[in-house]
C-alpha cells in the first residue's frame, strides 16, 4: 500500500510540474504574441501620424488666408447656423458679412496702392475760408438740448453697416455683431502683405472660400437625417395599422346594426 501511495504522490508531482510547465509556455507563448502585435501597431501609428508641419503654399497671401480662415469660419459658423427661422435670415446674413468684407479691405487695397506710387501727388494743400462772422455766434441751447439733438442726430450704425445690400433685418444685425468679431483679424492679416499679388490671392480666394462655407453650411442644415429602420419594425407597423382599420371597420358594423334595430 505505501508503495502504491509512493507511485500515486509522484505521478501527481509530474502532472503539476506538466501543468506549470504547460503554463509557463503558454504565457511565454502568449507574451511573444502581444509583443508582435504591439510592435505592428506602432508602426502602422507611424506611418499614419500626420505631418504637423505640412509644406506651406507658394504663396505667402494663401498661407496667411488659411490661419485666418481657422479664426474667422468657425465664428461664422455658429452665428450662421443660429438664424433657423427662415431662410432669408441666412441670406442676409451671407450677403452683409461679404459686403462688409469688401468693404473693409478695399480702402486698405487703395491706401496700399497709393503708398507705391508718388507721396507729392497724395497731398493737397486745403485752404479754408471762415467767415467773418463765424467766430461772434454764441450757441444760447442748454447742455440737455445739445445731447438731445446729438442722440438724435446719431444714425444706427447697423443701418450704415448695410448700406446698399437688401436683405432680412434680423440676418443684417447678427452679420453686424459677428462681423465685429472678425474684422480686426481680417485687416490685420491683410495688412502683414506688401507684394501685390499676395493681397491679390488673399482678397480673392477669401471672397470665394466665404461664399464656398456659407454654401456648405447651408448644405449642412438643410440636409435632412432619416431614422434608420429595418424589416421586423416596418413589419410590426404595417400589422398595427392593418389591425387598427380591421377593428375600425369592425366597431363601424357594429353600430350600423345597432342602429338598424
Amino acid at each position: 500500500m505505501k508503495h502504491e501511495e509512493k507511485v500515486l504522490r509522484e505521478n501527481i508531482r509530474h502532472m503539476i510540474r506538466h501543468v506549470k510547465q504547460k503554463k509557463l509556455n503558454e504565457e511565454d507563448d502568449l507574451r511573444n504574441v502581444i509583443r508582435k502585435f504591439v510592435d505592428h501597431e506602432i508602426n502602422l501609428m507611424e506611418a499614419s501620424v500626420p505631418d504637423v508641419q505640412p509644406t506651406p503654399n507658394k504663396s505667402t497671401g494663401i498661407n496667411l488666408l488659411e490661419e485666418l480662415l481657422k479664426k474667422i469660419i468657425p465664428v461664422l459658423e455658429v452665428d450662421y447656423k443660429s438664424l433657423t427661422t427662415d431662410n432669408s435670415q441666412r441670406e442676409s446674413f451671407r450677403s452683409h458679412i461679404i459686403n462688409a468684407v469688401v468693404n473693409t479691405l478695399t480702402p486698405a487695397k487703395v491706401n496700399t496702392a497709393a503708398g507705391d506710387g508718388d507721396d507729392s501727388a497724395l497731398h493737397e494743400e486745403i485752404e479754408i475760408d471762415l467767415g467773418a462772422d463765424d467766430g461772434k455766434f454764441i450757441d444760447i441751447r442748454t447742455d440737455a438740448e445739445k445731447s438731445s439733438e446729438e442722440d438724435q442726430e446719431e444714425d444706427d450704425p447697423r443701418d450704415s453697416f448695410g448700406a446698399g445690400v437688401e436683405g432680412d433685418e434680423t440676418g443684417r444685425n447678427v452679420a453686424y455683431q459677428c462681423f465685429k468679431k472678425i474684422e480686426s483679424s481680417i485687416i490685420d492679416s491683410y495688412e502683414l502683405l506688401s507684394n501685390e499679388e499676395d493681397q491679390e490671392l488673399f482678397y480673392d480666394y477669401l471672397i470665394a472660400n466665404l461664399k464656398l462655407y456659407f454654401d456648405k453650411f447651408e448644405e449642412e442644415l438643410s440636409s435632412a437625417v432619416s431614422e434608420p429602420t429595418n424589416q421586423a419594425y416596418d413589419m410590426a407597423k404595417d400589422s398595427a395599422e392593418t389591425g387598427a382599420g380591421e377593428a375600425d371597420a369592425e366597431e363601424l358594423g357594429l353600430q350600423e346594426y345597432i342602429n338598424s334595430l
